[in-house]
């Protein structure tokens, strides 16, 4: 039986806090965001483009990122929009790969459309740039096998799961996130592990993301 399999190591459950802080940047024009954008920390880079997934982790489809919202709502740059809401963030292992991204897409559309960089936001309207601080903190909870693993999903708190899924593969630069990685080189199933790092989390809410979780894990028990 999977769940009979002890890890080599126990998993440890961390949570996270976050706070919003002001960078005291902002652009008010196409050409501004692209020139802040490519200097700005990546805890602003991630705050802009995670922060509806942290916030309102109940709407599915998740709104798009601070960026597209801006351009689209703001500017009314509807194209541009669009093309930066739908840049897959599962391509990326770390934050400044999907800031290049961002910055060839609105280097792209101003080629292509050199008066866009004339607009400019009302005043009041303009983008500030924040960026998100972390601590994370330890849980109460551990995990010996794929019996207990599932058993604390059940109980976390979404912050837990966020953490170990989107903050660690991206923020914290891993190529995998925390569970799969411990699946894998702690109990040695490298299927189950692979199983879980190609659901796109980004396609569900943080909610669903959990009963994902813990019914691919429960199926391998059962096994």
């Amino acid at each position: 039986m999977a769940d009979l399999i002890k890890a080599k190591e126990p998993f440890k459950f961390y949570t996270r806090l976050s706070l919003s802080e002001l960078t005291g940047l902002r652009a008010a024009n196409l050409g501004q965001l692209l020139g802040i954008i490519g200097e700005l920390p990546i805890a602003s880079i991630y705050h802009h483009t995670h922060r509806f997934l942290q916030q309102h982790q109940y709407l599915s489809p998740e709104p798009p990122n601070d960026f597209a919202y801006w351009v689209s709502q703001i500017l009314g740059e509807d194209e541009l929009g669009e093309l930066l809401a739908s840049i897959d963030t599962m391509q990326f292992f770390d934050i400044n790969s999907l800031r290049d991204k961002i910055i060839q897409t609105i280097e792209i559309y101003l080629k292509e459309n050199p008066t866009a960089s004339l607009r400019f936001a009302r005043e009041g309207d303009e983008f500030h740039f924040i960026k998100s601080v972390s601590f994370i903190l330890p849980t109460k909870y551990t995990a010996c096998d794929l019996k207990e693993f599932s058993e604390v999903l059940r109980k976390i708190a979404i912050d837990s799961i966020y953490f170990h899924i989107f903050e660690a593969r991206l923020r914290l630069e891993k190529r995998t996130n925390d569970f799969s990685n411990w699946i894998e080189n702690s109990l040695g199933n490298k299927r189950l592990a692979d199983k879980i790092t190609q659901m796109d989390p980004y396609t569900r809410t943080l909610d669903d993301l959990r009963k994902t979780l813990i019914q691919v894990i429960d199926k391998e028990i059962s096994v």
